[in-house]
């Protein structure tokens, strides 16, 4: 099987890279970025790209699975609109380019929250960009709403914050069912399902990630 994948560098898409590359049963990897990515592999295909440019990568974008780990924050992005552009415009590409190439099974990080009539624009954002990839109508859909993530070496305050009051109340016995989400356990799950061969939309918020990633080894 074939994996292609989108935002490689990221926290949950390092260690997707890495499980995509361990596993056996996945005989190549493409990684598409917008920087060198210092990871080289034998089954590895590194192509460094212009998400503005569709029309000189869309043809990478062929395989068995393709998994979109791409996003950035408000502050790294500078502004609401160049947010936008990333984490809706370059993810609907690369699922369009996907859908086109008749890519079966897509995989997408959304956020809790997502929807699409959010007066939050993080959450509206997150909503409309799996409003627009359902509409694509891949034969195998799964769209994951993890809660806060752990992030190894992550320098969002917010996060970091949010993650130690979490932890907190965890080991006074509250909250269990909103403990942050180590980023490896999301990815295990993202690989998970994309091997599967489940037909239509696989919608997993965050009670349910946090239920099956316990069941991974």
């Amino acid at each position: 099987m074939k994996a292609i994948i989108i935002g490689a560098t990221g926290a949950t898409g390092k260690e997707l890279l890495q499980l995509l590359l361990q596993d056996e049963s996945i005989t190549g990897v493409v990684a598409l970025v917008r920087k060198s990515l210092p990871v080289q592999h034998e089954k590895l295909q590194v192509h460094v790209i212009n998400f503005d440019r569709p029309e000189q990568w869309q043809g990478l974008v062929a395989g068995d699975m393709a998994f979109s780990c791409l996003g950035t924050t408000l502050k790294a992005a500078g502004s609401k609109d160049a947010q936008y552009k990333v984490d809706y415009g370059y993810q609907l590409a690369f699922a369009q380019a996907a859908r086109q190439n008749e890519v079966p099974r897509f995989i997408l990080i959304s956020a809790g929250m997502a929807n699409p009539k959010s007066l939050v624009f993080y959450s509206r954002m997150k909503g409309e960009l799996e409003q627009a990839i359902r509409a694509l109508n891949f034969e195998s859909l799964t769209i994951l709403r993890p809660g806060l993530l752990s992030r190894p070496g992550t320098d969002r305050a917010g996060e970091k914050v949010s993650e130690s009051v979490l932890r907190f109340f965890n080991k006074l016995g509250l909250f269990k069912r909103l403990a942050p989400l180590p980023v490896r356990k999301l990815a295990m799950l993202m690989l998970r399902y994309g091997k599967q061969k489940n037909k239509g939309v696989q919608l997993l918020e965050s009670k349910q990630i946090s239920r099956e990633v316990k069941q991974l080894v």
